[in-house]
């Protein structure tokens, strides 16, 4: 985020051709939609702002994701969705001879997208498969893992659709295909090429079905959407109604850094506030309407009111990613690191 000097007011969708949106934390949660983010998204759509829908979810085809989400009210079809199995099977075609044997380590979604790309799959190491391609799903067991691992022993091609270390389910956070993937790497000893966010390929994949020429990536992690778009060269939003929140933005590094931080998807066509920055050696200021924010040596104080919480936080962070200090080196108050809610 190039925050030095000051910010113009324009809108974050403006000049935006394309809205690329995770899913999961930005418009739904768990099986209810979040507040306002359906109603956000319909409005862009009648003003010509083409929408797309990234996923890392490698469970579930195309076609399951755009009937879940038309359930909550947007106009969506199987096109207008992009999956990390799509983009991993992209991959393949460059490492896999057409028609390959592929070993299946996940859910349908990523059968279902091999065999629309002419590839054959198999769930056992025994028939000598041409590549392993390993995506998540909840059934996912200890032997799914060995037949990767036993796949493996050969020189062959490993694609995995994602390496999100935590996903959000109803009951909380639960190991992502991360934590899987990390298993069989222990096994084996070997690394996997990656389709899914922060990775380009799937990023790529969207540009590409959706011809975007001004995309902007809307999303609720910084690890994944954001540093994805940063990698993709495309702008960012973080929405505050997901996973990361203020205590993520203020410790994030330079490559996890949102363009924009909104608390929900009404604001990506608000007028987003001028940020003030006077950065000097030991000393950075950081204004944003009538929060004004002062990292003074390694403390970080609170210099206005704070009665609007959003562009506090966006000071403080403005204020952080403009000096030249480490976050552990710093004293930050504790309330601004407390959950989003909790403000």
């Amino acid at each position: 985020m190039a925050l030095f000097g000051t910010r113009t007011t324009s809108a974050p969708l403006d000049g935006v051709d394309v809205i690329l949106s995770d899913l999961d934390g930005v418009i739904y949660r768990g099986p209810h939609a979040i507040d306002h983010a359906v109603d956000a998204l319909n409005e862009y759509a009648t003003r010509g702002i083409r929408l797309g829908y990234i996923t890392n979810n490698a469970s579930r085809t195309d076609i399951a994701v755009a009937e879940q989400l038309a359930g909550f009210g947007l106009n969506t079809r199987p096109n207008d969705v992009v999956t990390s199995p799509q983009a991993a099977v992209h991959l393949l075609k460059n490492h896999a001879e057409p028609g390959a044997l592929v070993l299946v380590i996940g859910g349908e979604g990523i059968v279902h997208e091999l065999e629309k790309a002419g590839f054959r799959a198999t769930r056992s190491a025994d028939d000598q498969p041409d590549a392993v391609l390993q995506g998540f799903s909840p059934e996912v067991g200890w032997q799914h893992l060995a037949e990767a691992s036993f796949a493996l022993t050969r020189d062959i091609p490993w694609i995995a659709t994602n390496q999100d270390w935590t996903i959000p389910v109803a009951r909380g956070i639960a190991p992502g295909n991360g934590t899987l993937v990390s298993a069989v790497h222990t096994a084996v000893q070997k690394l996997p090429i990656v389709a899914g966010k922060p990775e380009t390929p799937l990023f790529e994949a969207a540009v590409e079905r959706f011809a975007a020429k001004a995309p902007i990536m809307i999303g609720d992690r910084l690890d994944t959407d954001i540093k994805g778009a940063f990698r993709s060269n495309m702008k960012s939003v973080l929405v505050l109604t997901g996973i990361d929140g203020p205590k993520q933005l203020i410790a994030a590094g330079p490559d996890e850094r949102p363009d924009y931080i909104v608390g929900d998807l009404r604001d990506l066509d608000a007028p987003y506030p001028e940020i003030v920055v006077n950065a000097r050696p030991e000393y950075v200021e950081a204004k944003v309407g009538s929060e004004r924010v002062v990292l003074d040596g390694i403390d970080l104080q609170v210099k206005s009111r704070g009665k609007h919480k959003l562009d506090l936080l966006r000071a403080a962070t403005a204020a952080i990613w403009n000096s030249d200090k480490l976050i552990y080196a710093l004293r930050v108050p504790e309330y601004l690191t407390q959950d989003w809610s909790k403000w």
